[in-house]
């Protein structure tokens, strides 16, 4: 399965602070529609993520009914995103 959408990136100060996309509704619910056979439990989903040119392997994560992608750093850094940027996601499930 294949998707690219824009989002935001946010960033969550918890104790292990990250920044993230979230996938919009649509796409959540074509990810949900699947997930029993693509989880390797707690709801994360395996995917590989694109952003400009830059790829890198990662899992969607279930927040709130949905699902958010996490942003390395070194991804922020090569392509130069910063907080708040609208970025376009294409990923691989």
């Amino acid at each position: 399965m294949e998707m690219e959408f824009s989002g935001e990136v946010w960033f969550w100060r918890g104790p292990a602070p990250w920044h993230f996309v979230t996938v919009p509704e649509p796409q959540c619910q074509a990810i949900a529609d699947a997930s029993a056979v693509l989880t390797y439990g707690w709801g994360m989903i395996p995917v590989t993520a694109r952003i400009g040119g830059t790829d890198w392997v990662t899992s969607l994560w279930p927040k709130d009914g949905r699902y958010i992608v996490p942003v390395k750093t070194k991804v922020r850094q090569a392509e130069r995103i910063e907080l708040g940027d609208q970025v376009t996601v294409r990923l691989t499930i």
